[in-house]
């Protein structure tokens, strides 16, 4: 009989020993989806915040970045997934370096989250972030012969932000324009195969 009793006794034992480690491990895994959900909410408290004091800002619609609004005088050179590349270039009907010096416009309201002249085959760039019906995108204008805005601006649609140019003389002129519904990737290559995170800039405008 004791030795019956003993067993029940170790039995009882493991068995809260193995509810705790159970109770223990849905603590953990719910603090970890709390601490994913507050991560992803910071994320974007920073335009989250901007955009709230300075509503004026928010996007309404997109036009094209040169010929406003409908890229008149402009024409698709390469477009988007085109020899895997990640944007539009858009070139003047003239060919050559005839655009050079054209002006470059932002493609809607927005914030002005990085412009300087990063050199290489981007040559001056200026980054965009616009919030447009709850949802961020960015859009990045490279290869600019000038750039009349700077970090921290906000900028109404059809603006002047640049002018177009041709990354310090390695190309003709043109604008390499990429439109992103992720804002915080790094500033790429301009090809890739994987477009995660890229938008065909053409479509999205004219849808939007």
């Amino acid at each position: 009989m004791n030795k019956l009793l003993l067993w029940i006794v170790v039995l009882l034992f493991l068995f809260s020993c193995d509810n705790k480690n159970k109770v223990s491990g849905f603590v953990a895994s719910k603090k970890k989806t709390t601490k994913t959900t507050n991560v992803i909410q910071n994320k974007y408290q920073k335009y989250d915040s901007l955009f709230k004091e300075n509503p004026k800002f928010v996007a309404a619609n997109f036009d094209y970045p040169v010929g406003k609004p409908n890229a008149k005088g402009y024409y698709n050179a390469q477009k988007f997934k085109e020899n895997d590349h990640l944007g539009d270039d858009w070139n003047g009907l003239g060919g050559g370096n005839t655009d050079l010096g054209d002006p470059i416009y932002a493609i809607a309201n927005g914030y002005v989250s990085f412009a300087k002249d990063i050199e290489g085959g981007w040559g001056k760039v200026i980054r965009i972030i616009h919030k447009y019906k709850g949802k961020y995108y960015e859009s990045v204008y490279a290869h600019c012969n000038s750039i009349q805005v700077k970090e921290g601006d906000f900028v109404k649609k059809g603006s002047l932000i640049a002018t177009i140019g041709n990354a310090n003389n390695m190309y003709l002129a043109h604008l390499h324009l990429e439109i992103r519904d992720n804002i915080y990737m790094d500033i790429g290559r301009g090809y890739a195969k994987n477009t995660s995170g890229y938008l065909d800039p053409t479509k999205f405008i004219n849808k939007n």
